[in-house]
């Protein structure tokens, strides 16, 4: 996963990838807690270090979208209605 400068927050002097999904935070959860219960396509996330899973995994759920796609789709809507 590659850091774009919209998606990095500074917390505390110390850059923050929060989450961009429900979904995502999630699978980054399991991957903290419980690595031989991901599936194996999201196997790539546990070559993260354990710092990343954990500021992924601790990002707050309310105000994201279910899903990262559902939340793209969603924007599109809107734009074409205007």
């Amino acid at each position: 996963m590659t850091a774009t400068a919209d998606t990095v927050i500074r917390r505390n002097g110390a850059e923050f990838m929060p989450a961009l999904s429900k979904k995502q935070r999630r699978m980054m959860a399991i991957a903290e807690h419980f690595p031989t219960k991901l599936y194996a396509r999201n196997r790539g996330v546990l070559s993260m270090s354990k710092r990343q899973l954990s500021e992924f995994a601790s990002t707050p759920e309310k105000g994201l979208p279910a899903s990262k796609r559902l939340a793209g789709r969603l924007k599109k809507r809107k734009r074409t209605k205007k």
